[in-house]
């Protein structure tokens, strides 16, 4: 398998998966069709459809630095919060919609989206989620493999610090991302292997592809993937965050601790494999309970509470943020820590004022002011 893993390392790009809703039921609005002809074909690199009418995506360029990527982030939601408007409809952002039901969803007219629906039928139907993605730009097919091997242990905290999807077809269901088992249903999602190499993670890839399994490499929906064309590391296992400023923190996170794993391969440092088993464990745990849980803290074995391994590995990763110069990004995090999570506020919300409010809250809060 050919591979891009030669360009500019820690580059970053952002991908967001945002919600259409109509802005007098709240309910989703089918409208992704009307955002990209009014957005035009100069978007089409940064504003994409997904596999639902009611999703819309937004992408960063590769970015030399976070607070670029960040800003163009902020740039995006305006444009299409403002796209949106004029066609009647309004941006919302979490890892679900507190309401809406996928059995109302339509799916978008496109070839890829069609043969998906096909091949999965409900699977794929009932995939009502909104996610976020970040890529980390790696130089060297084999560290990227020890990168995405290193942030596999990492999937269950990044997942609790982004829960944001407390509810599901109008129930609570408490669970702080149900996102995480609508999105479980899927083949070829969830922890991704220990691959330990490229020669090896390439020849699995080729036998799929052979096998008639997948088309490519882009039909792996691990929540840490090498993504060979781009010349990253994509970490895709976030809830959709609803305050830019928490997507951009998470970033931070993401990038330092791949920094960390990419000087650790230079070091020629050995990358202990962690058993799947655990890593699923606990991103169950954190699913359930987000920051209020306890996560198995690897390799110690020990449970400790979600946010003290969270300040740990923060504190751990410091000086790779200083080098990449988004300390003040990762430092954002406490807030979010301190605050429980966009999942505790939206129960709170609801417990205030109901399924209405939460929805407008979520509204409320997608476009950063200018």
């Amino acid at each position: 398998m050919e591979h891009r893993f030669t360009g500019t390392p820690f580059t970053i790009g952002i991908e967001e998966e945002l919600m259409l809703v109509d802005p007098e039921s709240l309910d989703l609005a089918q409208g992704i069709e009307a955002i990209l002809a009014d957005c035009g074909e100069a978007a089409a690199k940064s504003v994409k459809p997904e596999l639902l009418q009611a999703v819309l995506e937004i992408a960063t360029e590769p970015c030399e630095t976070l607070a670029e990527a960040g800003s163009q982030l902020a740039g995006l939601r305006r444009r299409v919060g403002d796209a949106a408007q004029r066609n009647g409809m309004v941006l919302g952002a979490a890892g679900t919609h507190p309401t809406a039901r996928w059995e109302e969803q339509l799916v978008v007219d496109r070839p890829r989206y069609r043969e998906l629906v096909e091949q999965l039928g409900w699977i794929a139907r009932q995939e009502l989620i909104f996610g976020t993605h970040v890529h980390v730009g790696i130089v060297g097919a084999d560290k990227a493999i020890y990168v995405a091997d290193g942030l596999r242990r990492h999937i269950p905290l990044l997942l609790a610090l982004s829960c944001n999807s407390p509810f599901w077809s109008g129930e609570q269901t408490g669970m702080m991302s149900a996102r995480t088992p609508i999105f479980r249903h899927f083949p070829r999602a969830g922890v991704p292997p220990h691959y330990g190499s490229w020669e090896i993670y390439s020849s699995r890839v080729d036998l799929m592809v052979e096998a008639g399994a997948i088309e490519d490499y882009t039909y792996l929906w691990w929540d840490v993937r090498p993504h060979p064309n781009l010349g990253t590391v994509e970490i895709r296992v976030f809830d959709q965050q609803t305050r830019l400023e928490n997507t951009v923190a998470l970033a931070a996170l993401a990038i330092s601790l791949a920094h960390r794993y990419a000087a650790n391969f230079d070091a020629e440092k050995p990358l202990i494999e962690v058993p799947t088993e655990l890593i699923d464990d606990n991103k169950v745990r954190a699913s359930l309970r987000g920051l209020a849980g306890d996560l198995v803290d690897f390799p110690r074995p020990r449970q400790a509470a979600t946010a003290d391994v969270a300040r740990e590995t923060i504190e751990e990763i410091s000086s790779d943020a200083e080098e990449l110069g988004c300390a003040g990004e990762l430092a954002d995090l406490e807030r979010l820590i301190a605050s429980g999570g966009e999942a505790r506020r939206q129960v709170t919300v609801f417990e205030e004022g109901g399924t209405e409010a939460v929805v407008r809250d979520l509204v409320e809060r997608t476009i950063p002011p200018a």
